[in-house]
C-alpha cells in the first residue's frame, strides 16, 4: 500500500486505553496501570474512497486490537520504552512509512491530568536502528 508524507492523509486513533505494568517505582511493578495511546498513520484516502475496500486503507480495527494486545502483555519501566517498541511494531507489522504516537499515564503525577511522551518514527530510520533527525 502506498503511503503519504506526514503532511498528507492520515488515519488516527485517539484515547485507546489499556492496562499494563509500567513504571520504575516498586509499587508500580506490582500493579497494572492504565495507559492511553493516540496514533496517527499514513493512508491514501483517495485510493480507499475510490475502491471503498478496507484492503486499500489501514484497517484501524486490526491496528487497535494489536496495540491493545501488545500493551496488555507488556511490562516496561518507562513510557519512552513502550512508545518506541510500539512504534517499531506498527511500522513492521502494518508496513507503514511512518507513525506518530503518544503514550500517556493518567494520574501519574499529582496535580496533573496525565504525563507521557509523543514520538514520530519512520520506517527508513527504524530499519537503520535510529530515530530520524528532525
Amino acid at each position: 500500500m502506498a503511503s503519504t508524507p506526514p503532511a498528507g492523509d492520515r488515519i488516527f486513533l485517539r484515547g485507546l486505553t489499556a492496562e499494563c505494568v509500567i513504571g520504575f517505582i516498586d509499587w508500580e511493578r506490582r500493579v497494572k496501570q492504565a495507559v492511553v495511546v493516540d496514533l496517527e498513520m499514513p493512508v491514501d484516502c483517495a485510493r480507499a474512497a475510490a475502491s471503498d475496500e478496507v484492503a486499500d486503507t489501514v484497517d484501524y480495527k486490526r491496528v487497535a486490537k494489536r496495540v491493545l494486545a501488545y500493551i496488555e502483555a507488556s511490562e516496561f519501566k518507562l513510557v519512552e520504552t513502550l512508545a518506541q517498541r510500539l512504534a517499531a511494531l506498527l511500522l513492521e507489522e502494518f508496513a507503514l512509512d511512518w507513525v506518530r504516537l503518544s503514550v500517556n499515564k493518567p494520574g501519574a503525577i499529582r496535580n496533573s491530568r496525565d504525563v507521557g511522551v509523543s514520538i514520530e518514527r519512520w520506517r527508513v530510520a527504524a530499519a537503520a536502528g535510529a530515530a530520524p533527525a528532525r
